[in-house]
Formats: C-alpha cells, sequence, structure tokens
C-alpha cells in the first residue's frame, strides 16, 4: 500500500516525478487541477459547483476541493494507495485532509517534500515558457509558496511523516531517491 502526498514548490518536479512513482507502483496520481478540470467537464454536480466559482474568477473553496478528494480517493484504481500532487497547500487543507482520510479509515504512509533552491525553480520556471511565467509572477507564485505552504512541511514534520527528498538532481536521480523512500 502506497500513499503518498507530494509536496515542494513549483517548479519542483512534482508533477513530472508523480507521474512516473504513480506508473512505477501502478498507483494513480491525483492532482487536484485533473480532478477539478475532469469534474467540471463530466458536469459533475461538484464539478458545476466549482465552475460557478471559477467563472466569477473566485477560488475553488477548500472544502468543494475535498469533496472531490473525497470522491476521488474512493474510486476502485485508488483502493492500492495514490499521489496526491498539490494538494494540501496550506496548514488548514492539512488538518482538512487528515480528517477526511481518518473518516475514511486510511492514512498517508508518505509526505514527501521536493526541496530545490528559490534561484533554480526561477530558472526552471523561465525555461518552461509559458505565457504565465515571467519572473515577477515565478517570484510571486515562490512568496505565496513560502507563506502558505512551507507551514505544511511544519506540520508534517511534527507528525514524523515527512520525508525530503533533494529535488534539485537529475531526473532519474530524484526518481531514484524517491523509490528509495517509498521502499523503506
Amino acid at each position: 500500500m502506497k500513499r503518498i502526498i507530494f509536496l515542494g514548490p513549483p517548479g519542483a518536479g512534482k508533477g513530472t516525478q508523480a507521474k512516473i512513482i504513480s506508473e512505477l507502483y501502478s498507483i494513480p496520481h491525483i492532482s487536484t487541477g485533473d480532478i477539478l478540470r475532469a469534474a467540471v467537464q463530466d458536469q459533475t454536480s461538484l464539478g458545476q459547483k466549482a465552475q460557478n466559482f471559477m467563472d466569477s474568477g473566485e477560488l475553488v473553496p477548500d472544502e468543494l476541493i475535498l469533496d472531490l478528494i473525497k470522491e476521488r480517493l474512493q474510486e476502485t484504481d485508488a483502493l492500492d494507495g495514490w499521489i496526491l500532487d498539490g494538494f494540501p497547500r496550506n496548514v488548514s487543507q492539512a488538518e482538512f485532509l487528515d480528517k477526511l482520510l481518518t473518516e475514511l479509515s486510511l492514512t498517508a504512509d508518505y509526505v514527501i517534500n521536493l526541496e530545490v533552491p528559490d534561484e533554480v525553480l526561477v530558472e526552471r520556471l523561465l525555461e518552461r515558457k509559458r505565457k504565465d511565467d515571467n519572473e515577477s509572477t515565478i517570484r510571486r507564485r515562490l512568496e505565496i509558496y513560502h507563506q502558505d505552504t512551507v507551514p505544511v512541511i511544519s506540520y508534517y514534520t511534527d507528525s514524523g511523516l515527512l520525508k525530503a527528498v533533494n529535488g534539485n538532481l537529475e531526473m532519474k536521480e530524484v526518481t531514484s531517491s524517491l523509490q528509495t523512500v517509498v521502499n523503506q
């Protein structure tokens, strides 16, 4: 059973590594962004609620995201494990997630933080050449990450679940480090 929460700043390689680990262990890679997009596209009742928030330019509330995650974790492909990527983003979401997992009689086996220095992240994100990625927006995203998500790292460190992995290595080396953690 491999239930993994991936943490790390934008550009750390969470999505890339989650896809690799997902394939290696045959467990679903659950990205909150993907769940949200799928629910909206499939016009589920939760998707329609989320669409209303998104259409008015608002953030989708934590409770709604948690309902979507709860639904997703109960699908048959997630029974043998999962990788949660992009959630929780703040301490209140981490607390919500703990309650949800308890309610589902589940626990996270690993909380892995991919650590990469900010300057490397800025370089990586600029190389992706996405239209919304310029240096000032990237630095703002990192600022928000440090403000909101870094306390989540402390939250999971205090619970004894957190494992840090150096994400500032070649992709294969990061994958190897992740496998070492997950195989413990």
